[in-house]
């Protein structure tokens, strides 16, 4: 979640000087919460703020790396904090921690149009934070999500998603969409069989020993299905308009050539129906930055969050809790549907087949000449960097400069789950 430096005044928004921050300080603490009128487990995350960078959004994946060497981001999070919710119609709902960081409601519950609510929390060392009074302004449903062929402001052809929403009760004027998209992925190189590599000592002499066996998987990797969530900021406003319903307002634009819609794509919008305090937070926000998490990056200056200390001592909090009443639905399409007939989108690597020698030089050998062709098939067998394909054929392979007994190609390629799940779903249809 790393920072992003917030400031709200009280209840309402108004332009501030920019700041500098300080960054010997004490690490500010970020609230991050959606408490919504859905009858579910609501959620409150609370982490500090922290200037390190944030890696896993800028690293890359290597397929010629063995996985787990390369740097992932890291959060500082808020553990063993008391964190309840408190309304005016005096209901109280305590939240336990879950995963660090992660707070959840002791039992369900969905906030209610004409309460107030407070969030309050009591961190492990003493200090306690109340949120500014928030409650749900009202409601709207989502009437339609649909897709169309369409080409971008920029002349990308692709797909467009639009939603059409209807007002239900209270005062619906002010709106936030986000969503999570889910994709189906298939390895374009799997075969049902594998490398198997046991009692490996590359250092033996005169030569390596080991057991290399090509056996059927055991898990299913063909198919896989990633989820991403949303990482940008999307409102609509309907004030002053003559139509208080949102029509056609586009939620998501993707671009024909982009690999997830290869094979199924499927997409579930939510929407908010937000205060006018929390339209402005997010749109003085979304002014600021455009990040995968939007308190991922340092500022130059900030704007406050609507939580503050009870003993009134000034102090930076960041984030925001805001109250919603709370809509969603969920659509699913083929690259089919839109381009009938027509060549799928590329695979995001390159997925030739390569062929080198099975062994190789002992690692503990005195000879000085070593070894002038690639890794062999033991060495990326055993650092896990390669599938495999089958038997060694020239026309397949014709650039491979020491070719060996196999053909295979990076695992990524035969193994759909270094980029998902190799789980269906539970809410997937084909």
């Amino acid at each position: 979640m790393g920072l992003m430096l917030i400031i709200m005044a009280t209840a309402c928004v108004t332009e501030l000087e920019i700041e500098s921050f300080d960054q010997k300080e004490q690490p500010s603490l970020v609230v991050e919460a959606i408490l919504s009128d859905e009858l579910k487990t609501q959620v409150v995350y609370l982490s500090r703020s922290d200037s390190r960078l944030d890696l896993e959004t800028d690293t890359v994946y290597n397929p010629y790396l063995p996985l787990g060497i390369n740097p992932l981001d890291s959060v500082t999070v808020e553990s063993n904090a008391m964190v309840k919710v408190v309304a005016t119609n005096g209901t109280t709902v305590e939240f336990a921690e879950g995963e660090k960081g992660t707070y959840l409601s002791n039992q369900p519950f969905a906030l209610q149009m004409g309460v107030e609510y407070k969030l309050e929390i009591s961190t492990e060392s003493g200090i306690e934070y109340v949120s500014d009074p928030i409650k749900v302004q009202g409601t709207s449903q989502i009437s339609n999500l649909y897709a169309e062929r369409a080409i971008s402001d920029t002349g990308v052809e692709g797909v467009a998603i639009f939603i059409d929403s209807e007002p239900d009760q209270g005062s619906s004027e002010y709106y936030r969409y986000t969503f999570e998209e889910t994709y189906k992925i298939i390895a374009p190189y799997w075969v049902e069989s594998d490398f198997v590599l046991t009692n490996y000592d590359p250092c033996a002499l005169p030569v390596p020993t080991y057991d290399l066996e090509i056996s059927i998987r055991e898990v299913q990797n063909r198919v896989c299905y990633n989820t991403v969530s949303s990482n940008v900021i999307i409102q609509s406003s309907t004030l002053g308009s003559p139509v208080s319903k949102i029509s056609r307002k586009m939620v998501r634009f993707i671009g024909r050539d982009n690999f997830i819609i290869s094979h199924r794509y499927s997409i579930l919008v939510k929407q908010y129906v937000q205060e006018s305090e929390a339209f402005s937070f997010y749109e003085t926000l979304k002014s600021f930055s455009q990040s995968d998490n939007i308190f991922s990056q340092v500022q130059p200056g900030a704007i406050y969050a609507n939580v503050h200390r009870k003993d009134g001592i000034d102090e930076n909090v960041l984030g925001y809790v805001e109250a919603v009443g709370a809509s969603e639905s969920r659509l699913f399409f083929n690259y089919d549907d839109f381009f009938p007939g027509e060549a799928l989108p590329d695979y995001p690597f390159n997925c030739n087949l390569v062929s080198t020698p099975e062994s190789h030089t002992s690692y503990c050998t005195s000879d000085p000449i070593g070894n002038p062709c690639p890794l062999s098939v033991i060495e990326q067998v055993n650092q896990g960097t390669i599938s495999y394909y089958g038997p060694y054929d020239e026309l397949l392979a014709p650039n491979s400069s020491c070719p060996g007994p196999y053909l295979f190609t990076p695992r990524v390629c035969g193994d759909c789950t270094l980029l998902g799940k190799n789980v269906e779903p539970d809410f997937w249809m084909e």
